[in-house]
């Protein structure tokens, strides 16, 4: 009896004595944690209160390597049904005159159809026949056939010619070009004003590309609205005019391809050191 008490006591005093203790074992698992200074630099720091605001322009001047051309078919008769079939007969005779120079059916598509009653004249209500304005969109790939394009469907029937505008189809290309050309005189233009004020050009803090010359292929056109907008080329479409000097023709005709301008500006706002 005396030796139970006697581990009873024991057991007694090792529970007191191990709650007595420090939770040694939570301190030692829990790492102390270390205070990393920041270091903010000067380069790292952006300081805004002092800045130069410029712009940066740059223009590639490329050749085109498509051409963009709408033809209309204008068709007349007695009666709707009459000038729908002179129209689709006509229509078909181009399209076949079209992909005689390679040019793909998919590469040809109607932009504008309207059909319109003809009166005897302008205060009457009496209907004499009616006429079709059908304008037909053709993408020509090689732009060295555009005016033979536009022959072989005059040739077929076509009556109109509505526009004609030629394009690059490495727009992407060239713009990336533009834009880093432009952002470069940004740049060059910031360090010399800022020299010349007795500052040193330090980081961007803003940059914003003016879109205000970009090109809208939709609008009011002979007969309507044209709402064709398959170019999507913003500012590098240029109409076709007639040669004044300084360009060849295309196969010897009246239309010159030229060269086209892809422009980017920039606006850049620099802090100052």
């Amino acid at each position: 009896m005396k030796q139970f008490s006697t581990l009873v006591t024991c057991a007694l005093m090792f529970i007191l004595f191990s709650v007595s203790l420090p939770n040694g074992s939570a301190s030692a698992a829990t790492p102390t944690p270390t205070t990393v200074p920041t270091q903010l630099t000067q380069e790292t720091v952006c300081d805004s209160s002092r800045s130069i605001q410029v712009s940066g322009v740059a223009v590639v001047n490329v050749m085109p390597d498509r051409a963009l051309i709408k033809l209309g078919v204008q068709s007349n008769g007695r009666s709707a049904k009459e000038a729908q079939a002179k129209n689709s007969a006509t229509i078909n005779n181009v399209t076949k005159s079209l992909k005689a120079l390679g040019i793909e059916v998919k590469d040809i598509s109607t932009d504008w159809y309207v059909i319109e009653p003809i009166y005897k004249d302008y205060d009457s209500l009496y209907i004499e026949g009616y006429r079709i304005h059908n304008i037909i969109e053709i993408t020509v790939r090689d732009v060295s056939k555009t005016n033979d394009a536009i022959v072989a469907a005059f040739q077929a029937g076509a009556n109109q010619v509505v526009d004609v505008q030629f394009y690059t189809s490495e727009l992407r290309k060239y713009r990336d070009q533009a834009r880093e050309a432009a952002m470069k005189a940004a740049k060059e233009k910031a360090d010399a004003l800022s020299g010349a004020a007795g500052a040193e050009t330090g980081c961007v803090l803003t940059i914003s590309e003016n879109t205000f010359s970009n090109f809208y292929s939709g609008g009011w056109g002979w007969y309507g609205y044209n709402s064709n907008q398959s170019m999507m080329t913003q500012n590098v479409i240029q109409n076709a005019v007639p040669a004044s000097g300084g360009s060849s023709s295309l196969d010897d005709g009246p239309l010159s391809a030229g060269q086209i301008s892809v422009r980017a500006e920039v606006a850049v706002t620099f802090g100052l050191k």
